[in-house]
């Protein structure tokens, strides 16, 4: 061994040491790639979602709600008082003077178609003399409750004859009392039917879109007044009278006079 110089000469310890040295960073690189390459792998396994993870159970879809038909409303009856509809008051500078001395009004329109009536009547012999126009509910109260004490009526009678308060059509400025000028002791009397005036009323009236407002056997069940007529010549006079009045037929003034 001396002819091997001495730097060159390995011991056998360095040599194992050397060995060992190697293969532990062998070793140690292939397990750092190990550890590598799982972390790799982890980082991209596909990730579960939380339905996944969960055990595999059927769901069941939401029930859809059962519809309830609706009842459908009922039409409402018209609002009265033993037989008599609630009306809305004119108001005062929609009404005018029928009369010379201002007493009875009517709304504007109805008062033109009256005027007109009347002087047409006059032209034939007939004079229809206005009793009664336009009422307000302060009047009417007192017609209603304290005429009924005067004479000891009770209300189911008084109601056949006068509206309470608030239920009167002389309201509506459309409604009117009419006498004949001839015979005025027949005023407000089922006797007015026998006169001229009432005659005359029946054949023409309608020209001038009048009508008898509470004819015989009337709907309402209200008294027969032949003296009482109403405007029914414009749309909300129409609506006024009808359009609340479920079913009822127009009124044929040529079928309510006794024979």
């Amino acid at each position: 061994m001396k002819d091997i110089p001495e730097a060159l000469r390995d011991k056998p310890e360095s040599l194992k040491e050397k060995k060992v040295i190697q293969g532990g960073v062998i070793m140690s690189g292939f397990v750092g790639l190990g550890v590598i390459a799982l972390l790799s792998g982890l980082l991209f396994l596909p990730s579960r979602s939380d339905s996944e993870s969960q055990p595999n159970m059927a769901v069941d879809p939401q029930p859809s709600p059962i519809e309830t038909p609706q009842p459908i409303p009922k039409p409402q009856e018209p609002e009265n008082i033993l037989g008599h509809l609630v009306y809305e008051e004119a108001p005062l500078s929609q009404l005018k003077a029928v009369t010379a001395d201002g007493r009875v009004k009517l709304r504007i329109g109805a008062a033109e178609k009256f005027l007109a009536m009347q002087a047409a009547a006059r032209a034939d012999g007939i004079i229809l003399a206005p009793i009664s126009g336009f009422r307000s509910e302060a009047e009417q109260e007192y017609l209603f409750f304290e005429v009924k004490e005067k004479r000891g009526q009770v209300t189911t009678k008084r109601a056949a004859v006068s509206a309470p308060p608030g239920y009167s059509e002389h309201h509506t400025g459309y409604a009117i009392d009419l006498g004949d000028g001839k015979a005025p002791a027949t005023d407000l009397l089922p006797d007015f039917e026998k006169t001229s005036a009432f005659q005359w009323l029946r054949q023409n009236a309608a020209k001038y879109s009048f009508e008898l407002s509470f004819p015989k056997d009337n709907p309402q069940g209200i008294s027969y007044e032949p003296w009482h007529w109403r405007f029914v010549g414009d749309r909300q006079s129409l609506e006024t009278f009808y359009k609340a009045k479920k079913n009822q037929k127009p009124i044929d003034n040529n079928d309510q006079l006794s024979n």
